[in-house]
Formats: structure tokens, C-alpha cells, sequence
């Protein structure tokens, strides 16, 4: 079995490749890369874009059939707000909002174009070192790292690819690819001591100004944390032909 959800109508069935290092509980990057799927196979009337996709996780994602609700909220020629839940035995898990906006050829004006990446390229990078049985889900992403490093407090880049379907049947879209990325501003970037501290995102927000355009999606992210056990981890979405969005996670955190 080399894929994360196999859909069965209004189901998404769940194989042990989506889980994350939390026991029989999925990866964050499963249910966000299925909600960026469902969204894009809502029919429209105006061809229509992703730019912001909202995911609040209400409870641990179990490794389980998912039922899936859609609504749209809002159609309009312009701008179109979409709604898409994850329900597990009838209980909310997961809820996405998506905003999406007419997609239309611009002509703009000259010297508008996208912030190159410094960073190196994936090929250069060091192949990131992961637990695959700890972690099935991490067995299907190629990561490589350009800055810092996952098990290295303070920030982080690395490029992020997916190697098998997330969906059976189905190719991995690129809003899929960067929704996939984006969940791991907070693992990446996280500045406290996996040993001794817990620090879980109850959201995750990522915003597009274009749509990516190659396989491989950087992530170059950091934390920032407050006082009161609560904090940000963010960061900058890429492609070889620059930066095209943002990602924000609220995380919560707890010495172990």
C-alpha cells in the first residue's frame, strides 16, 4: 500500500502510511494535503485559485475513515469561500476554510515579479534522517535540508517533496504539495528541546499569492514563542522560481 487515503465517495480512507509519531494518530500534513484536494474538486462556475486555506484541528485525526463535508459558503464571481470538514465516527476532527478568487491572465507591469531564493537547491541539500517506522507518513516525503535542521533548535529551510500518492489513483496537485510542507513550521523550526518540551499546533494557514509551479516546496520557517505557554511558528513557501506564500501555525507548548 503505497498511499495515505483511498476515497470511497463522501469517505476518505485512511492507510497506516498517514500516521505521524503520535501512535495511532495521523501526521498533520495527511488531513491538510486531503482538505487542499477536496477543494480543488469542487466544481465552479469562474475558474477559480486557492489563495488561503485555513485548517483547525479539533481533536487528534485518528487513523480511521474520515467522512468529508463540504459547503460552499459563498459563491460569488469574484471570490468563493469554501468549508470542508473531517468527521471520525460523527465527530468533528478537522474543519477547512477556503478562500478561493477568480483565476484571470494580468498583464503586470514591468519589474513585479517573485523574490528570488537565496537558499541553495534541493540537490544540495543534506537528506533529512527519519524515523520511518516511528513516522510512516515521513517514508513517502524526501526532505532536504539547506538551513539548520530538524533535531537543531532555532530556524530552518528545507525543500519538501512528495515521493508516493496522498491520494490512490489521484497525482499530488501542487496546493496539495504545499499544504504538505507548510504543516512543519513548527516541527522544523522549533526552539526548545524535543526532550523535555511538547509544542503542538492547533492550526495551520497558509496563504498563496500564485500557485507553485514545481515539485519541490521550500519551507524556510521559525518559531517565536511568548510567556504564557503559547506561540508562532511561520515561514515563507518557495519553489525554484521564488517565494510564492506564507504559512502560520498557533502552538501550544508544555514541559514534558
Amino acid at each position: 500500500m503505497s498511499y495515505v487515503y483511498r476515497l470511497d465517495g463522501a469517505t476518505a480512507i485512511a492507510s497506516e502510511l498517514s500516521s505521524g509519531p503520535w501512535g495511532r494518530m495521523q501526521h498533520g500534513s495527511a488531513p491538510a494535503s486531503l482538505i487542499a484536494h477536496i477543494a480543488e474538486s469542487i466544481p465552479s462556475e469562474q475558474p477559480m485559485r486557492t489563495a488561503r486555506l485555513t485548517i483547525d484541528l479539533m481533536r487528534a485525526v485518528p487513523i480511521a475513515p474520515l467522512t468529508v463535508k463540504t459547503e460552499i459558503v459563498r459563491d460569488g464571481r469574484k471570490i468563493r469561500l469554501l468549508r470542508i470538514d473531517l468527521l471520525a465516527d460523527d465527530t468533528l476532527v478537522t474543519s477547512g476554510g477556503v478562500l478561493q478568487i477568480r483565476r484571470a491572465p494580468t498583464e503586470l507591469p514591468q519589474g513585479i515579479a517573485d523574490e528570488p531564493v537565496t537558499l541553495p537547491g534541493p540537490e544540495a541539500g543534506r537528506r533529512a534522517r527519519v524515523q520511518k517506522d516511528v513516522n510512516p507518513f515521513l517514508s513517502l516525503i524526501d526532505i532536504s535540508i539547506v538551513k539548520g535542521g530538524f533535531n537543531k533548535p532555532g530556524p530552518c529551510a528545507a525543500w519538501f517533496r512528495a515521493e508516493q500518492p496522498i491520494i490512490e489513483g489521484m497525482p499530488l496537485s501542487k496546493l496539495m504539495a504545499a499544504a504538505i510542507a507548510a504543516d512543519f513550521c513548527n516541527g522544523a523550526s522549533a526552539v526548545l528541546d524535543f526532550r523535555r518540551w511538547t509544542f503542538i499546533n492547533g492550526d495551520l494557514t497558509i496563504s498563496l499569492a500564485r500557485d507553485p509551479v514545481d515539485d519541490w516546496i521550500l519551507l524556510d520557517a521559525e518559531t517565536w514563542l511568548g510567556p504564557d505557554g503559547a506561540g508562532l511558528a511561520f515561514g515563507r513557501l518557495a519553489d525554484k522560481q521564488g517565494y510564492f506564500g506564507r504559512a502560520v501555525q498557533s502552538i501550544l507548548i508544555e514541559p514534558r
